[in-house]
């Protein structure tokens, strides 16, 4: 329904320029009361004149003219009251008119986009993806899988004769004897000059040659 009334272009543009004309409108009704409540007060005016200058009937008459200016008065007001419903009522419509338009629009971009990537789509692509990669497991065991001689070794053997080499290697450093503990330093007492060690021969024979190589 509200396509039908709003929902075109021209439809909508032939709103606005109703709530213009509407606006323009209610501006020349609003001129008009303030002229005619400056006339009613005019006639106040001269119905007090005529009273002061003991002139009835002149001023009945100035009563009477401002009597009819408050009845227009009060229908320019009407006319108002109803154009501003008129205006409330076409702002509510062309608002509920742009509302159902952007709910139109999302949903024909969702269909666009369900229809773009379907459940049917969508479960393909997850089966290439799984294909694809099953294939590369394949791939990396294949390469991984030892080929020529080293796929006539075996493993327990390996192991076995990995294990002799580590209670070899235990067995050696057992027999290894103890390394003996260096000389602990003589304390010489305070005051007292330390007395050279004799040397041996090996010694001797060592400090001479360093000495020769020396000169």
């Amino acid at each position: 329904m509200f396509n039908r009334l709003f929902g075109k272009p021209k439809q909508e543009t032939n709103a606005l320029t109703t709530l213009d004309k509407l606006n323009e409108t209610l501006e020349m009704l609003e001129k008009k009361e303030k002229v005619l409540l400056k006339k009613a007060a005019a006639e106040v005016e001269k119905a007090k004149e005529f009273t002061r200058g003991k002139n009835k009937r002149a001023a009945i008459q100035c009563l009477k003219r401002k009597r009819l200016y408050e009845q227009q008065i009060e229908q320019l007001g009407n006319f108002q009251l109803r154009i501003h419903d008129q205006m409330i009522m076409l702002e509510g419509a062309k608002a509920t008119t742009e509302t159902v338009d952007a709910l139109r629009t999302g949903a024909a971009a969702m269909k666009a986009m369900q229809k773009a990537t379907n459940i049917d789509d969508v479960d393909k692509t997850m089966d290439e993806i799984n294909e694809q990669t099953e294939n590369m497991k394949q791939i990396q065991e294949a390469l991984s899988t030892p080929i020529g001689a080293a796929a006539d070794f075996d493993e327990d053997e390996l192991e076995a004769e990995l294990e002799e080499l580590e209670g070899a290697e235990l067995e050696e450093q057992l027999l290894q004897p103890a390394t003996t503990a260096p000389a602990a330093p003589v304390q010489v007492p305070a005051g007292k000059k330390p007395v050279p060690q004799k040397r041996t021969a090996e010694e001797e024979e060592l400090a001479s040659l360093q000495a020769e190589m020396a000169l």
